[in-house]
């Protein structure tokens, strides 16, 4: 079993009606057991309002607008959960206070977790736990950019929720 170390910020306040490092933890964890993650994994999430997310986006891909989330992987993939390729020899992703391979960062918009889920009509948790699986998948080189790509990784997303009994 993967050893998942979340480290959560979260900056806008969001204070749902469940515990939110408990949602993330599991989501990850799930996911990294699931696709047989070799290492011991650090994720970063920070919980951000859309401006900070609009910046971010604009900063770092180039995208002038806000979306719902951001993955920033460490690692670049030949093809999604491809370990072998990885590079996972690359001490420099190796936390070196905790040996635990430190995986990306996500950034969500806490604004939009709230009024997808009601858009979606469903619960914010369920609408919190998808953003985190689709982004963990982005973290382990899956994309959405073709229809066969997008359909793998919508079948992933919906597997994994399934199995944690978050459904919507």
């Amino acid at each position: 079993m993967t050893d998942t170390i979340i480290n959560l910020e979260n900056e806008a306040g969001f204070d749902p009606d469940f515990d939110i490092m408990n949602t993330a933890r599991d989501v990850v964890s799930a996911i990294l057991k699931g696709e047989d993650f070799p290492n011991d994994a650090e994720v970063d999430i920070l919980i951000t309002d859309p401006e900070t997310v609009h910046r971010i986006n604009s900063e770092y891909r180039d995208i002038d607008r806000t979306t719902d989330v951001l993955s920033f992987p460490n690692t670049e993939w030949d093809s999604p959960a491809d370990y072998e390729s990885a590079g996972f020899a690359d001490e420099s992703l190796i936390d070196p206070e905790n040996d635990h391979y430190m995986l990306g960062q996500i950034v969500l918009n806490e604004e939009r977790i709230t009024s997808q889920a009601e858009e979606y009509g469903h619960s914010i948790n369920r609408e919190y736990a998808f953003l985190i699986a689709h982004s963990v998948l982005h973290l382990l080189g899956y994309d959405h950019m073709e229809e066969d790509e997008a359909r793998v990784m919508e079948d992933k997303q919906r597997e994994y929720l399934e199995l944690l009994g978050i459904c919507r």
